[in-house]
């Protein structure tokens, strides 16, 4: 049987694990909320952490907090920051909605492996959870600054960095491929001819403008609401301890965090969250075209378009041998339909605001970094395991052309539209190529019609990648 001790809170005694850091609010809300065993990431206990941290380092400077009390705070902040004691925040995210539960585990979590440092046992109160540890905070302000903070990094360390390496990939692969004409498709139909290269710079625009619309977003996120407390007049904290305690954050992470505002829309509102979400589905959207496509394009090998080869990266079938699937774009998608679906629940929590305090926090906050931190991962993937190794068919890229009724569309300007739309149903009658149909029928000198039907001068009329078209 497992070795309890007791503790307790305002409602009375509660026993707990003997060994674990947390107290009896965690305890009463693990058993409260058995509904998913999804549980914060890492991110946002490490922004939890840090916030504690630097609140403990102003708490002993203000005289708040006895400074033997604060710097033992600060260490065993820095702890958790570090990740050394994620298995002692059990809870669940589907919780009370301002996530007091989850502030109150890290509160008792640091007080009594505080309690620890100066010698006293755990559930000792040598170090208080409330009176100490959470000193001039409240969890509806220090919730959703945890909030900002996790995403905010999360964007700058992991996502940013992944797009980044994405687009440029996709670039290089613009610049390399520009050469290849291959038949251009609208509405899944033949169209005109267009330049490989031409196509994948239009993917690598994509990825930079994903980029440009993160970076429109970080202005709201870097905006914090600490210093609010319970409903946003900052009751029972020093004038100056949340902007102390948000200059350290910028410090230590390198972001520019800075106080709210208006701590009443920062803390009532989770519209930045919502923006940011917003961002990240636009990003998925992007990549769910990128990732569409080139399967397209290499599909078959025999019996699909096959323009481009990508990497041959494991067995496609249980059945069938030499079968290969386009695992990569496969996994970006799901990654990409994860992210839409994270998106929605974050628009419908974010209406969760009643008056001073959204309700909804903690489904925001996992949901949120689940999607930078997939998308991130999605795209490292596709630029390493998919982008890098892409090859053209060339063959194929110019027997497609040739066979494409699209061709005679070049012609429209010296024959007429229906005198082309007659050729065009001739050469899908009988088999035979716009090129060769024009020849036996003479509808134009041989070397004007050459010049009208060669594919390379069809694709110069747009940006190609050669002049900035990747970028």
């Amino acid at each position: 049987m497992t070795e309890t001790r007791m503790e307790k809170d305002s409602l009375g005694e509660v026993e707990v694990p003997a060994g674990a850091y947390y107290g009896a609010q965690t305890e009463r809300a693990r058993r409260n909320f058995p509904v998913s065993g999804l549980r914060f990431p890492r991110r946002f206990i490490a922004a939890l952490g840090a916030i504690k941290r630097e609140a403990a380092a102003v708490n002993g400077e203000l005289g708040v907090v006895p400074g033997e009390l604060a710097s033992a705070i600060g260490r065993a902040a820095e702890e958790v920051a570090a990740g050394r004691h994620d298995d002692h925040f059990p809870l669940d995210i589907f919780q009370t909605g301002s996530a007091t539960s989850t502030n109150m585990n890290a509160n008792e979590v640091i007080a009594n492996r505080a309690a620890e440092l100066l010698g006293a046992g755990r559930g000792s109160k040598r170090v208080h959870p409330n009176d100490h540890v959470n000193a001039s905070q409240s969890s509806n302000d220090v919730i959703p600054t945890a909030l900002h903070v996790a995403a905010y990094v999360a964007v700058r360390e992991d996502l940013e960095p992944a797009l980044e390496r994405l687009a440029g990939a996709l670039e290089r692969q613009a610049e390399a491929l520009d050469e290849v004409v291959k038949i251009g498709r609208t509405h899944l139909q033949d169209a005109v001819p267009v330049r490989l290269g031409q196509e994948f710079g239009g993917y690598a625009r994509q990825a930079r403008l994903g980029l440009a619309r993160l970076a429109a977003a970080l202005p709201r996120l870097a905006e914090v609401p600490l210093g609010g407390t319970a409903v946003g007049t900052g009751l029972n904290a020093p004038p100056e301890f949340a902007p102390q305690v948000i200059a350290r954050l910028a410090e230590r992470t390198g972001c520019p965090f800075v106080p709210a505002a208006n701590r009443f829309e920062a803390m009532a509102g989770k519209d930045a969250a919502v923006e940011t979400s917003g961002a990240l589905k636009t990003i998925a959207v992007s990549l769910t075209k990128i990732a569409n496509d080139i399967r397209w394009l290499a599909s078959g090998p025999r019996c699909g378009i096959g323009e481009i080869a990508i990497p041959s990266l494991q067995p496609g079938s249980s059945i069938m041998p030499g079968k290969v699937n386009p695992v990569i774009p496969e996994s970006v998608l799901m990654v990409a339909a994860q992210v839409v679906g994270n998106d929605a629940t974050i628009t419908v929590a974010g209406m969760g605001g009643n008056f001073e305090l959204n309700v909804m926090m903690p489904v925001i906050a996992y949901n949120l970094l689940q999607s930078i931190e997939i998308l991130a991962a999605a795209s490292r993937l596709l630029a390493d395991r998919c982008v890098a190794g892409i090859e053209a068919n060339r063959e194929r890229c110019a027997e497609l052309v040739e066979r494409s009724l699209a061709m005679v569309t070049a012609l429209v300007p010296r024959i007429g539209y229906d005198a082309a739309a007659e050729i065009a149903k001739e050469s899908m009658r009988t088999g035979r190529t716009v090129r060769e149909l024009c020849r036996e029928k003479q509808v134009l000198p041989e070397a004007e019609l050459e010049a009208a039907l060669d594919p390379w001068s069809m694709t110069e009329g747009g940006i190609h990648a050669g002049a900035g078209g990747g970028g």
